[in-house]
């Protein structure tokens, strides 16, 4: 695992859950395509139900729990706007007391308004104020309890008032002395530019984010550089949406999802990277990625700018 327990800069529990995650998979399973009716990757209309009750998505959502598990998988992602997905792994954790060593991470910022309709208008509302942080944490915990491992700010922009709000920071760091990372997600064409910031926020002299989750595939490959001190600085580096919402795993041109994975895992940065796998095959074939080997390539690679704006007309679906 990425994380080295010699550093002085690396929090106790960082270090715990590199060791946990030690001769496990790295790649993990993130529950956003299966944890509410609606969602952006492409394909979902071939690889959900038509009918997607609260029954039929936990169904799935437990499927996968048991494949990944199964398959050596140990680090499982999650969010408040991802439907039911906390409740859905919550219930899965429950049900499995011999999953003892699996490694949860969630994240808060974003509201599920979605109401479990396919056709909402709006599916989830960003806020990172210290009020919503201290109402979504009670609504993790109530769900999650102390199997809540890593807490990450979702989806972390420069302009974010997360990475000033030095009340909101006493929180994250009260938070973090009682055993849970605290981190941030990234989205946007100036991912670097908060990685970087955030390396820079100080809790008592001490750094406050411990894990940065971003987003990182051979479509957007912007935000290495700013990972890679991210790693160096001591760091969790979780990818996410590697396959680029379904774009790099379909279509003449696309290199398919294991080769995206893989390339993802290369990254010599990187702790865990995640799999949004929706149905069993899927997960199966993503899994096929650490077994192979990739040469870097940048062919594929477009302006950040231009993805981000690609990726903000992909349909909810």
């Amino acid at each position: 695992m990425t994380l080295r327990a010699e550093r002085p800069q690396a929090l106790n529990r960082g270090v715990e859950i590199v060791e946990r995650l030690a001769g496990a998979s790295r790649i993990g399973l993130g529950l956003a395509a299966v944890g509410r009716p609606a969602y952006i990757n492409l394909g979902r209309a071939g690889d959900l139900p038509a009918e997607r009750t609260v029954e039929a998505m936990r169904s799935r959502a437990h499927e996968l729990l048991d494949r990944a598990y199964g398959a050596g998988v140990r680090y499982f992602d999650v969010a408040r706007s991802y439907g039911r997905a906390e409740e859905f792994l919550a219930q899965w954790l429950q049900a499995r007391p011999d999953v003892h060593d699996a490694v949860v991470g969630s994240k808060w910022g974003y509201a599920y308004t979605g109401g479990w309709r396919m056709d909402a208008d709006v599916h989830e509302v960003k806020d990172h104020s210290v009020a919503t942080f201290d109402r979504q944490l009670g609504e993790t915990l109530a769900l999650l309890g102390d199997r809540l491992d890593l807490y990450h700010i979702h989806s972390v922009t420069p302009d974010s008032p997360a990475l000033h709000d030095a009340a909101l920071h006493a929180r994250l760091a009260g938070l973090a002395e009682r055993g849970t990372v605290v981190g941030l997600s990234t989205s946007g064409p100036a991912q670097a530019a908060a990685i970087r910031a955030a390396l820079g926020v100080r809790v008592g002299g001490r750094p406050l984010f411990r894990s940065v989750q971003a987003t990182w595939n051979l479509l957007e490959p912007s935000a290495g550089p700013a990972l890679a001190e991210a790693y160096d600085a001591g760091c969790l580096v979780i990818v996410k949406e590697a396959l680029g919402n379904g774009r790099l795993a379909v279509g003449e041109h696309a290199p398919g999802d294991a080769v995206a994975l893989a390339a993802a895992l290369s990254q010599s940065w990187a702790t865990i990277v995640l799999s949004g796998a929706a149905t069993a095959d899927q997960l199966t074939s993503n899994l096929r990625a650490e077994g192979i080997t990739v040469h870097p390539r940048s062919d594929l690679a477009m302006p950040a700018e231009r993805y981000w704006r690609e990726r903000s007309h992909l349909p909810w679906s």
